[in-house]
């Protein structure tokens, strides 16, 4: 039997093994660990490796950012060299990776280790579309597209489970020990895949990608380095400073003009009609910036918002590993829900108006959160906020990329699916490091403030503490701190101010993070009246007609409404 479609005769789909996706899956769990991971492990490694809690966010940034730097590059990477081989010897990379946050020492070692991961995440992530899209065909290759989606939030509730219980039981570095033995499985099965011939022919713009990925790794060190080195000016964490002003700026503003000389480049190539790292066809409208703003926003206030909700509940409230993970689930399968079913609201409301109706949810969340969280209550009022938030989040993410996806040329979804990943990585790890200085800045001021009202602190020891390095303590850390300095009631005077500094700090950056959800309001209305039409599938072949020819074929299946024909 012979199915037609735009002229085409495509071949009756034959349904195969589910083993590639498999892999696929299991990939994408190895992928997506990490991250979770190292939220839920906060008390143990910082204890462990005696540090702030906020290093933990600097070391997920150096992943997120890695990856974000990388990104655009990876699928040409991957079709150039052959898939199946790029894809082996990245999951083999990042299994060692892994081994390397597993046997860390120092704060330095982890952020290393976190780094190389994103950057060989970027190979990975591609291959894995790749793989769905020459294994399955028709119906079949919708449904592994869909789990492969699922596998995602499926990954983080894993990790939430098992890193929660590793931290609280057997010690937090089991979690990534796993994650080798899963890099091992992986690698061996690697082997039942297809190989995908590589594009001899394929050109790459080096120089496109150099400028993208040292531009991204500007802005990650100078994001980074807010919160220890200072805003604007250096602290003695500093590695160097210009006039007394911190790094942190001075490489953002390199980083940021960067971006400008990537995005000249890439302007120029294409008015020239050659090939690039990036199609600015994907930006060609206002409507279409609007809808990147939104998700820049989004990614941005949400990735914050899950660093600081872990940190409230290990530093502030105390609770185990475990126990946090359980209170993070509902946020993590409430994004999952929120993703898949807001489609159906395609058919009676325009993006514009669920965008700025998932802005106004996000933003009445992280309210609810502000003024829930306390030192001894409020933890049933914490998970319902951090489920409002999972739903206003996956739904405006779920929207904006569809929505992106939607309006742009089939042959584009490629860049599409890349520039996604880069602004989901950038907005994200910015948003941690930014939430991160903040809240720190905030409760720096708090603690000098607090100290100097204060009848039993004494002048002496005030002077003798460097407010500008601050940082989130519990109150056993605290003590140890202050063990050589302060006594008696000066010293359980000290921990009182601590315990109202840091839960005011995370207050307020959480209103902080509201209020910029509210004014997201105003790109959102910028973004369509209305959807252009049924998506493109999201796949990352270079050959344009390979593009056309799989939406055909799987217009043939009934994924493609009528109105797309």
């Amino acid at each position: 039997m012979m199915a037609k479609a735009a002229g085409l005769t495509v071949p009756e789909v034959v349904k195969t093994s589910w083993l590639p996706l498999i892999i696929v899956v299991m990939t994408q769990i190895q992928a997506s660990f990490a991250v979770n991971a190292l939220t839920v492990s906060m008390a143990g490694i910082t204890q462990d490796l005696n540090t702030a809690a906020t290093s933990v966010g600097i070391a997920i940034t150096a992943g997120t950012f890695s990856m974000a730097a990388f990104i655009l590059l990876g699928a040409k990477v991957g079709a150039r060299f052959g898939t199946r081989k790029v894809f082996q010897i990245a999951i083999a990379i990042h299994a060692l990776a892994m081994a390397g946050v597993a046997f860390s020492l120092n704060p330095a070692m982890l952020f290393i280790a976190q780094a190389s991961s994103g950057a060989v995440i970027a190979l990975v992530a591609p291959a894995l579309t790749v793989f769905i899209a020459t294994n399955y065909h028709g119906e079949q290759q919708g449904k592994a597209i869909g789990l492969l989606a699922a596998a995602i939030p499926a990954a983080g509730v894993l990790a939430l489970l098992i890193a929660g219980t590793f931290a609280t039981t057997i010690g937090w570095r089991w979690s990534f020990v796993l994650m080798i033995a899963l890099g091992a499985v992986n690698f061996l099965l690697s082997f039942r895949l297809k190989v995908i011939p590589p594009q001899r022919d394929l050109k790459i713009d080096w120089t496109g990608a150099s400028i993208a990925a040292g531009s991204i790794i500007l802005l990650s060190f100078g994001f980074s380095g807010l919160a220890g080195w200072g805003v604007v000016r250096a602290t003695d964490q500093a590695p160097f400073s210009i006039l007394g002003v911190s790094p942190a700026p001075i490489l953002i503003i390199l980083g940021l003009i960067g971006g400008q000389v990537f995005f000249s480049w890439v302007r120029r190539r294409q008015t020239e009609k050659k090939h690039r790292i990036f199609d600015l066809r994907v930006l060609a409208t206002g409507s279409e910036l609007a809808v990147v703003a939104c998700m820049s926003i989004m990614l941005f206030v949400g990735t914050a918002a899950n660093f600081l909700i872990p940190l409230y509940m290990q530093v502030v409230q105390g609770l185990t590993g475990i126990e946090t993970s359980f209170s993070i689930i509902p946020y993590t399968i409430s994004i999952f829900v929120a993703s898949t079913f807001v489609a159906f609201l395609y058919t009676r409301f325009p993006p514009r108006t669920i965008g700025r109706m998932g802005f106004v949810a996000v933003a009445a969340a992280l309210t609810l959160l502000a003024f829930s969280i306390r030192g001894e209550w409020g933890q049933f009022f914490v998970v319902l906020g951090l489920i409002l938030l999972g739903l206003g989040q996956g739904a405006i993410v779920a929207l904006v990329f569809n929505t992106l996806l939607s309006a742009a040329p089939a042959e584009l979804a490629g860049d599409v699916g890349a520039f996604r990943g880069l602004v989901h990585n950038l907005s994200g790890s910015v948003g941690i490091a930014v939430a991160s200085a903040f809240a720190v800045g905030t409760l720096s001021s708090m603690l000098l403030a607090g100290g100097q009202d204060h009848p039993d602190v004494s002048a002496d020891l005030i002077n003798n503490i460097n407010f500008n390095q601050a940082n989130f303590l519990t109150n056993d850390q605290l003590k140890d701190v202050l063990a050589d300095r302060a006594q008696g009631a000066e010293l359980d005077a000290a921990v009182a101010i601590n315990e109202d500094a840091r839960l005011r700090a995370l207050q307020i950056s959480m209103l902080g993070l509201a209020a910029l959800s509210l004014l997201a309001i105003v790109p959102a209305g910028r973004m369509p009246g209305k959807r252009a039409g049924d998506l493109p599938d999201q796949l990352e072949p270079d050959d344009p007609d390979t593009i056309n020819d799989t939406i055909d074929e799987l217009a043939d299946s009934g994924r493609h409404s009528p109105e797309s024909k």
